[in-house]
């Protein structure tokens, strides 16, 4: 089994680590119907809508898509 010959050193270990900080709110941007916030290439859950166009109704965001 292998087994590391020298210690990491604690900047070499922290370098490593320094993505792990990082956050995801590049992702996230406002709805431009309701603007309420959401996640890009996703739909809102707020109003059920994506790319300007009604996918699900508003009051029910979990159920099949709307019938155009």
């Amino acid at each position: 089994m292998p087994v590391p010959k020298k210690r990491t050193s604690s900047s070499r270990r922290d370098m490593r680590r320094a993505h792990d900080a990082l956050k995801l709110t590049a992702a996230v941007e406002t709805c431009p119907d309701c603007g309420a916030p959401k996640l890009r290439h996703r739909v809102c859950t707020a109003c059920g809508c994506y790319r300007g166009r009604k996918i699900f109704a508003d009051n029910d965001t979990a159920a099949a898509p709307v019938a155009e």
